[in-house]
């Protein structure tokens, strides 16, 4: 029977969780006027993605779009016209070492196929300026580890898009989580996949993605377990199947299976996939209560419940967030709730090169993260 206490507790449950969400967000709160310093960035790749971040980035007030960094001339004029970025920071990927130089521009958002990431990086830190890039961070960990290595010499913090970090409903079940109102956590599902389209494209080129599904839609899982359970996996199982050979060519990943333990005794159990639509869904189950994310980690809305009822926040466009709450890491030291930095991508690095080879060798393979 629903009381008028069930009725405030659920009226009052999103508003407990303000003080959790990202501070100062002036995205999320357009009345909020800024005065700081703000971040200048390039954009490096202006794929789709790159142009969703551009869009999203004119919304911010700490983050800047300054510059472009690009193989294709055309694609640079374009974006100069669309978003007034002059000549002097505008760079190829033969020349682009020399923003060393360009005292504009502060930081480089890497947005390129997965294969580049690493060359592209250590360039990019070795010039000086700090780094975004793209997840997967690189194709495996060691490649990641001289990232980090690359950067920490150069004195340049190196941030991942982990967008859904600062996604209001992601931190209010985490929220919900570290205060106990879960109990103790004992599983948790993530579902990822749809079907691709295109065969040509770079995603399902082994040299360029450095996989399938899972160095792609599968680190959603492989990263949210994580944040959801709250603990890193100290070891993996994993299962591959493959029903289109000439689409999926050896080397990438069509669907994958892969179940976690955790050292509090949690399980989890996940699927990546390129062969099925409507998979975006995360659940999180403890011994008191539950949470349910569907979508989970989409370009959004998000949609959240828990036990209490649906999880009620504006939605915001998460690159505009990310790059607001990365500006403020970056210029003020601020410290997210859920990491961003390389240490965490390399956590996830480590547990796909684990989930790999599993499905090469069907043995539970131990993580030590």
């Amino acid at each position: 029977m629903n009381t008028r206490r069930d009725f405030l507790q659920k009226l009052t449950a999103p508003l407990i969780a303000l003080p959790f969400l990202p501070r100062n967000c002036l995205a999320a709160n357009p009345d909020l006027k800024y005065d700081g310093p703000v971040l200048r960035i390039a954009i490096m790749g202006l794929g789709s993605y790159g142009n969703r971040v551009a869009e999203a980035m004119q919304s911010c007030t700490k983050a800047k779009l300054v510059g472009v960094i690009s193989g294709t001339p055309s694609k640079i004029k374009t974006w100069q016209a669309k978003y007034n970025i002059p000549d002097k920071n505008c760079y190829n990927y033969e020349n682009f070492d020399q923003v060393k130089n360009n005292p504009d521009i502060d930081a480089v958002y890497v947005i390129t196929p997965n294969a580049l990431h690493h060359d592209q990086v250590i360039r990019v830190a070795k010039a000086g300026k700090h780094v975004i890039c793209e997840k997967p961070m690189a194709l495996n960990a060691k490649e990641g580890q001289e990232m980090i290595d690359a950067c920490k010499k150069a004195n340049v913090k190196l941030l991942v898009g982990y967008r859904m970090h600062f996604e209001p409903k992601t931190l209010e079940i985490i929220r919900m989580r570290n205060a106990g109102e879960f109990g103790k956590i004992l599983f948790f599902q993530g579902l990822c996949g749809f079907r691709i389209g295109d065969p040509t494209q770079w995603r399902l080129n082994k040299q360029l993605a450095g996989g399938g599904s899972l160095m792609d839609i599968g680190i959603y899982a492989i990263n949210g377990s994580r944040y959801m359970v709250g603990e890193d996996p100290v070891w993996v199982m994993a299962q591959e199947t493959k029903t289109d050979h000439v689409k999926f060519k050896e080397g990438v990943d069509e669907t994958i299976q892969f179940q976690f333990g955790f050292p509090s005794g949690a399980t989890a159990s996940c699927l990546s996939t390129y062969s099925m639509n409507n998979l975006d869904r995360f659940f999180l189950n403890g011994d008191n209560e539950f949470a349910e994310m569907q979508p989970s980690t989409g370009y959004g809305p998000i949609k959240g419940k828990t036990n209490k009822g649906e999880l009620m926040y504006p939605h915001v466009t998460h690159q505009t967030v990310q790059m607001e709450e990365m500006a403020g890491i970056i210029l003020e030291g601020k410290q997210p709730v859920v990491p961003v930095d390389g240490g965490e991508a390399l956590k996830d690095l480590k547990i796909i090169d684990a989930i790999y080879e599993a499905t090469r060798t069907g043995r539970k393979i131990d993580l030590k993260l």
